[in-house]
This record gives structure tokens, sequence and C-alpha cells, in this order.
């Protein structure tokens, strides 16, 4: 069998979207002959535990650990509550930042670049080199963000001569938060010339989405395969649907995040239908911002409003399941149109009716479109929302709200692995 070493942060019992994909990929890459070996940290601070995802890991699958120093640690020690929401990824608008938060974020971009995990490089790479010239490895696969493991991929291909796949789950340079994080000229400049390093050094570029591939292709003549995050067959119990009319958004909800021509439309039709308003529930299930919640509140939302925080994987497919319509929402920027959430293969797989509001012309739409996923709107469309929501309002009442997906099968997690070991077998 070929063997990878698969470098990542994110492993169970990390809970959230970024421990989901490569913990799929090694699940499924020894029914294509090849030989996983995962390296991670082995006291990683994660900003969200999920105990049973631990459960999905192959008891043959070796897996390396190292230590980790976390600076979100000794951050704690300032303010914890604001070291926990922004290294899970919500930051707040600036005018409401603290002035520890805005200190914080001025520390993480410019003192950790490219993230706070980059002290794991040279230990990661020490420790690495040893055991791979005293194991046989094919190939090491890096996984980002954090970046930095990027960072060391990039080293032991200097030192080893290894053949070397970069994985961006996220783009680098040109994701939404980036421009939050406070950065001087020097800084920013420095991301910059150490993501051209890594993409003008890698032998191969495995992005999630089509966008992603476009920017990257203006920066290296490498070759860039697109493989989506996917869905699994999942053997869980099919939960009945939910009596009430609900509407969900399971994962993070960012500050940014924030559809007011949502809120607005389900504002009007609850004044609007009387009937309405004894069936409607909105369920957030997930970290959320505050600023979301305050945001539904001034839209007289809150009545119906149940928020239930994070839940395990297990339990959020459930919901998902259950639900009557299923939330997908992502910043309206241009920086996001690349950006595919990995719960909109899992929303699909879950053959409930999706609604989607984000930026113009986003993969995410070419793939609700493609496969009749649901319905999909951008920031402007407040009577399009509204009309939508009671098409589907209408279908519930009369028990007809199904979607019917076209083309799924290809968004399977062993279908995408497949995809997968074929770029490694390729290099």
């Amino acid at each position: 069998m070929k063997k990878v070493l698969i470098i990542a942060y994110y492993w169970p019992p990390a809970g959230g979207p970024g421990v989901q994909r490569w913990l799929k990929f090694v699940k499924y890459l020894p029914d294509f002959n090849i030989e996983p070996i995962v390296y991670v940290p082995e006291n990683a601070t994660y900003p969200i535990i999920d105990h049973d995802l631990v459960n999905q890991v192959n008891e043959n699958t070796t897996v390396l650990k190292q230590p980790i120093k976390e600076p979100y640690k000794l951050a704690s020690v300032f303010s914890k509550k604001s070291t926990t929401t922004i290294s899970s990824g919500i930051i707040k608008a600036e005018k409401k930042q603290s002035f520890v938060e805005k200190l914080l974020l001025y520390v993480r971009g410019n003192f950790f670049i490219p993230d706070a995990r980059v002290g794991w490089v040279n230990p990661s790479v020490d420790y690495l080199s040893n055991y791979i010239k005293t194991n046989a490895v094919d190939v090491v696969i890096t996984t980002g963000p954090p970046h930095s493991m990027h960072l060391i991929g990039l080293e032991l291909q200097k030192i080893l001569s290894v053949k070397w796949i970069a994985d961006f789950r996220d783009p680098w340079t040109s994701i939404g938060y980036h421009k939050e994080l406070k950065l001087t000229d020097k800084s920013s400049q420095k991301h910059k010339d150490l993501e051209k390093e890594v993409l003008t050094k890698v032998d191969t570029i495995l992005t999630t989405s089509f966008t992603t591939k476009q920017e990257f292709a203006e920066i290296t003549q490498k070759p860039i395969h697109v493989i989506t995050n996917g869905y699994d067959i999942e053997t869980i119990e099919k939960p009945p649907l939910d009596a009430k009319f609900t509407i969900s958004h399971i994962g993070s909800l960012l500050s940014k995040r924030n559809p007011h021509i949502l809120w607005q439309a389900l504002s009007e039709i609850l004044q609007e239908n009387e009937q309405f308003r004894s069936d409607f529930q909105l369920q957030l299930i997930g970290k959320v911002s505050s600023e979301i919640i305050d945001t539904i509140k001034e839209f007289q939302l809150d009545a119906y409003l149940n928020v239930l925080g994070y839940v395990s994987h297990t339990e959020a497919l459930k919901y998902q399941r259950s639900s009557q319509v299923l939330l997908l929402i992502e910043i309206d920027s241009y920086e996001t149109i690349g950006i595919i959430p990995g719960k909109l293969f899992e929303y699909m797989a879950a053959e409930r009716p999706i609604l989607a509001i984000g930026p113009k012309e986003s993969d995410v739409e070419k793939i609700i479109k493609d496969t009749n996923a649901g319905k999909y709107f951008n920031y402007d469309h407040l009577k399009e929302v509204k009309s939508c929501i009671l098409e589907y309002y209408k279908l519930y009442l009369t028990k007809n709200l199904k979607v019917y997906g076209m083309g799924l099968q290809y968004f399977s997690r062993k279908k995408l692995t497949e995809k997968l070991a074929g770029v490694i077998k390729s290099i």
C-alpha cells in the first residue's frame, strides 16, 4: 500500500467542520490501497469538542501526536470569553470590540504569522524528519487552516525532498476574516509571501472550491485539483419531521452572517399571517454571535427563537433530518464566493429543502442549482426570500414539503476519497 503522512491540526476530539474532511478521507483511503498515517497535536486547545467523533477513528489507523504550545491558553488569562470567541472565528464588528478584543486581534495577526499555531512548526519538522527517515512515506499531505501546517510540509520538502500535497479547506490571504486581524503592511506582505512560497513549491494543490482554484492559478503553475467537502452515509435512525414549521441553521453564525432581509421577511409574514405565528419556529444550533441574536430581537423574532448551542455531530445530523427547512447563510462579500460550507453537503443528504442566502455568483449557488437542493438568494432579494418562505410554508401545510436532489452521489465521502486517491497515486 502507498503510505501518506497527513499533517493536520483538527482531529477528534475536536468538533466542528474543520475535522470532518480528513476524518472521512482517512476512513476510506485504505479502500483504495492507501495507508494513512495521521500527525496531530496531543494537547490542542480546540474551541469545540465532540467526543462522539473519537469513535469514528479506525483503531488500526496510526495516529502520531506531539505536544503543542497554544498561545490562546495564555491569552485566555486576559479574557477567556473573548479568546474563545476569536479562536472559533466569531469576530465582532470593530465598533463593538473592546480594547482587549482589539489587542488580541492585533497580536494574533501581527505576532503569529500565518496563525497562532506557527510555534508548532519547528518541533514538528524535527520530529517528522526523524520519523520519515526510519519509516517509509510516499507522500506528505498538509491541510489548513491553520495554514502553519503547510509550513511544516514546506520544511520537510526542503530537508527530505518528499512529495507534498497541500490541501486548502479555506483560502489563505483572501479569506473574509483576514482583513479583521488589524495587519500592518509588513505583516500583510509576509502572509502573501508565505502563501506564494507554499503554492509555488508544493507538488500538488487541493482546494474545496472552484473560486479558490482560480485564485491560486494566478499565483502558481502547479497542478490544482478541486475536491469539495461532502457527506457520509451515516447509520442513524431517521427522526420524524418537526410538527412545527421549523427553519433551522446548523453550524456557526458569525457576526457578518446576518441577513436582515431574512429577519425582515419572517417579521412581515408573522405580522400578516396568524396561522404562521402558531406554526413557525426559528432554530439555531451551534455557536451564534451575540450580534445575530440582537438583530433577531430587533425584528421581534425572539419569541419564536430556539437557540440550542453546539451539539455533537450525530445530534446535528438528526436535527438536519427533522427540520422542515435548512438555512444556509454566508457573508455578503466577494471574498466569500468561493467558500463552500461542509454542512451544505450534509444538508443535501438530509433531503430537506435549503434556503440559502449569500453573495452573487457563488460556488454554493451553482451547487444548489445543479443539484436542485433548494433556493439561493442574494442579500437584496427581500421579496424573493419572503415568497420562498411562503411557498415552503404552503407545502408544509399540505405535507408536501420535499426536495428531489440530483447527482448527490458525486459528493459522497467515499466517492471524493476515490478522487483523492487518484491524485495521490499520480504524484
